[in-house]
Formats: structure tokens, sequence, C-alpha cells
């Protein structure tokens, strides 16, 4: 089972970016995740959650601007960035919390790559 990341880029503030995190091998579904990042020498920070009943959650700096979404038939977690702004500049990177198997297993904390999201003023 892997986790791929992408749709990171360059972008104006002010612009949006979708980032993706598909699942693969054989699963079964995404049931919860969360997308963090790592800015330049700062610790790797939870930016928002999703959990299984389709709850979330949102680091206070990007509330508002930041929708976290699930495509289960996709086995897909998406992050919708809007009014991006200089300091979303970061590495991110989607994890999955737990991850539904064939057989009732489940796989925990599995790290998706990292995409590199880059925001100029």
């Amino acid at each position: 089972v892997q986790l791929q990341a992408s749709g990171g880029g360059l972008v104006q503030a002010g612009g949006s970016l979708r980032l993706s995190c598909v699942a693969s091998g054989r699963v079964r579904g995404i049931d919860a995740a969360g997308w963090y990042r790592q800015a330049p020498g700062k610790q790797r920070e939870l930016v928002a959650s999703i959990t299984s009943g389709g709850s979330t959650n949102y680091a206070d700096s990007v509330k508002a601007r930041f929708t976290i979404s699930r495509d289960d038939a996709k086995n897909t977690v998406y992050l919708q960035m809007n009014s991006l702004k200089p300091e979303d500049t970061a590495v991110y990177y989607c994890n999955g919390a737990r991850i539904r198997l064939p057989f009732g297993n489940y796989l925990h904390d599995v790290w998706g790559q990292g995409t590199e999201v880059t925001v100029s003023s």
C-alpha cells in the first residue's frame, strides 16, 4: 500500500491549489487521513484532518481557506487550498491514519511522499 501525493506547485498569493493523495495497492478505502506541512526550518504541523465519519478539523491558520475532503470511490483524499499566502509555503504530506484493507484488516499511520507548495508574494 502506498500513498501518492500530488498537486503542488508555484502559485501567487491569493491563488488556489488542490492537492490529491491517492492510496494504491489492495486498498478498500481511506477511513481517516490528514494533511501535514513542513516549512524550511520548522517542525511538521497538522493542517487538516478527516475522520471515518467525515468530521474535519483544521489548524487555525488555514480555517476558512482550506478544505479537506475524501472520494471513497477513488481512494483519494484532497486538500483544496484557497486564498494562499506566502506563509503557506511548505512541503505538504498526506497521512493515512487508518486505511481499510481486504478481510477486515487495517493499516495505520501510512505516509505519502511530500508535494511542494510555493506561494509567491
